[in-house]
């Protein structure tokens, strides 16, 4: 590859990830101002957001294949010059989002209770998470669309829109959350379910926002309003594999939950402060695979070239993830005694927080990598892989770890030693992926598995 293409394919990097980045972050920033509020409350409402807020997670982390699936397929399609197809996925993915998020709405309010009381070990802290679930469910057909907006943008490369339509919903949630919590002049607040009308409020705003500028590119590219079968059949195949994977995270993280509980409310509190900031950097460390997807993805969909050109980005931004890992590990090992009294005063959850805060430090880096790979073998549409290798990182690096734990009574140290393990797996699984050329798959749609 030459410094010419090198440094044109940094430049567009850079110009969609830069956007990219407020927009990953927002969410869990606005997660981490969420349990700062709440944090003062005491440690039983922030043991209870802990519980609820990785429930709630579900929605998103479950059902990401509504932006990632669907920035991979509108990726090749805009790669091919069909710009219609290409917003008509953002079509097919928002019907299939509103749906979706109907129905968890609805089994949501139906199974809140009694799982929330089987990972908060009944008592005091299920009695809090229950009460914020059940409002914060509200939103989920709205988040989904969010997501779908997000997806179908990214595609066709179109990252600064979705920065402020973010922006406007979270910024709105960030406002409301303080004083919906604690209240405002001489009103109380209504505690703990005031965070659960924030993000509600945000979600509406962001919704709508994407809503309206999807039927906007609908008309102006005569794409379609209706739903279409054989897309949404398409789609879902897709989904099916990226819902595996998701499975394997959220098997992990809802066991670290329920762990963690069981070792008391300052032990889930701490473990929710870091696994917050967790969430939040590994979303910024994602910018630069938000970027990987829709240029790979784009280049795959070319006839000009574009094996050539996908292999070339995946060696940039597994390089860009590199550095980008370092630095923000050095970041947080400077601010280890700095940054874990802003979410909480309480001295005993205080005491916990560093036995995760050097895992979480110490492992910057090697996320770098991981999320930069998974970007490209994403926009790939190599999701069948994916799918498979995240489940073997698992199944046998963290929940053993994890369970072990609880039985051995190793606390957050064992938990986020299984979170270790389960990124330096994944690390060598989508490492050997990437030197191979079997996810480099050209043409406007890639096969079916």
């Amino acid at each position: 590859m030459t410094t010419t293409s090198a440094r044109a394919n940094a430049s567009e990097v850079f110009r969609l990830a830069a956007p990219a980045l407020p927009v990953l972050a927002a969410e869990p920033l606005y997660l981490l101002v969420d349990t700062a509020v709440v944090g003062r409350l005491g440690a039983v409402p922030l043991a209870g957001l802990a519980i609820a807020g990785v429930l709630f997670a579900q929605v998103t982390s479950q059902l990401n294949f509504l932006s990632y699936g669907t920035t991979a397929r509108a990726a090749r399609l805009h790669g091919a010059g069909r710009r219609s197809d290409a917003v008509g996925e953002g079509v097919q993915a928002t019907w299939l989002a509103l749906a979706v998020g109907l129905l968890v709405l609805v089994v949501g309010q139906l199974v809140a209770h009694p799982v929330a009381s089987a990972l908060g070990n009944g008592g005091d802290i299920a009695d809090a998470a229950v009460s914020w679930l059940r409002i914060a469910l509200i939103g989920a057909p709205l988040v989904l669309v969010t997501l779908a907006g997000n997806g179908w943008m990214r595609g066709v490369q179109d990252t600064a829109r979705p920065l402020r339509y973010v922006l406007a919903g979270n910024g709105l949630s960030a406002l409301a959350c303080p004083a919906l919590v604690h209240g405002v002049g001489g009103w109380a607040g209504i505690g703990l379910v005031g965070s659960a009308w924030a993000n509600v409020a945000g979600q509406t705003v962001g919704a709508s926002l994407f809503l309206g500028a999807l039927v906007r590119a609908a008309r102006a590219d005569a794409a379609p309003l209706r739903p279409s079968a054989t897309v949404l059949r398409s789609q879902i195949t897709l989904g099916r594999d990226l819902i595996a994977r998701s499975l394997a995270f959220q098997a992990c993280f809802l066991s670290a939950a329920a762990v963690a509980t069981r070792f008391g409310a300052a032990t889930v509190a701490a473990h929710q402060i870091v696994l917050q900031l967790w969430t939040f950097q590994a979303l910024v460390l994602d910018a630069v695979a938000i970027a990987a997807q829709s240029l790979v993805g784009a280049a795959l969909g070319s006839p000009d070239r574009g094996a050539e050109r996908a292999k070339a980005l995946a060696g940039q931004v597994t390089r860009y993830g590199l550095v980008l890992g370092i630095g923000f590990g050095v970041l947080y090992a400077a601010l280890s005694g700095v940054l874990p009294p802003v979410f909480t005063p309480d001295a005993e959850v205080l005491d916990a927080v560093p036995v995760a805060w050097w895992f979480f430090a110490a492992m910057q880096p090697v996320a770098g990598v991981v999320f930069a790979l998974d970007g490209v073998l994403l926009g790939a549409g190599d999701a069948a892989y994916l799918r498979t290798s995240t489940l073997l990182a698992a199944v046998v690096g963290f929940l053993p770890l994890i369970w072990a734990s609880l039985a051995f009574g190793w606390g957050l140290a064992g938990i986020w030693t299984g979170l270790t393990l389960f990124m330096v797996l994944r690390l060598v699984a989508v490492g050997l992926r990437a030197r191979s050329d079997r996810w480099v798959v050209t043409g406007a749609v890639r096969p079916a598995r």
